[in-house]
């Protein structure tokens, strides 16, 4: 695989549960060495877009043909708003990593569904659709889901776009960028 391929980071803006929306943020890297573009959009919190808003601004990015590898900061955004990876993998045709640094609590994660939406176990049931992959980084381990990919790719991929600790860039400066433009400084780990 090619050093500079075009990764596309996915993360979205710190929220309150009494806002309505938050921004989501896309930046496009060269592997892990410099920055080529930045995507903006909303998602309704605990809404049902983030799929639809994510696919649109792939869509729309002049990077689209380039891109050789999707990133979420793990399967949900705005709170409960889930991504559905098949989906994007499937408009897309695009390979589709979701990352995460510790491993879901999918029963304290059924609770909480089942006390806020109506529509509890579809959510549920696309949070658990997928295998969840555990690998190691030179710092601490990784939980990942990968669609349109080998996982020996998906983690060659994560390697390739990690500069320091074990976050791909384009996934931490999505996170600085969102958290910057939503509390006016950037502030904790991606």
């Amino acid at each position: 695989m090619k050093s500079e391929i075009r990764i596309l980071g996915l993360d979205d803006a710190p929220f309150s549960f009494s806002d309505s929306s938050t921004d989501v943020i896309g930046v496009i890297m060269r592997g892990n060495h410099y920055i080529e573009g930045v995507l903006h959009d909303v998602i309704t919190i605990d809404g049902t877009d983030a799929t639809s808003t994510c696919e649109h601004m792939i869509a729309k990015t002049r990077h689209a043909m380039q891109l050789k590898a999707i990133l979420f900061d793990g399967a949900t955004m705005g709170g409960f708003n889930i991504i559905d990876i098949d989906q994007i993998w499937e408009k897309t045709k695009i390979p589709v990593i979701t990352v995460t640094r510790k491993k879901p609590d999918f029963e304290k994660i059924q609770l909480a569904l089942q006390g806020h939406f109506s529509d509890w176990k579809n959510r549920l049931d696309l949070l658990e659709k997928g295998s969840l992959q555990k690998i190691r980084t030179a710092h601490n381990p990784l939980f990942i889901k990968y669609k349109g990919i080998t996982l020996a790719e998906a983690k060659e991929i994560i390697t390739l776009a990690t500069i320091r600790g074990a976050v791909p860039e384009p996934l931490r400066v999505a996170h600085v960028i969102a958290s910057g433009i939503s509390r006016g400084e950037s502030y904790g780990k991606a």
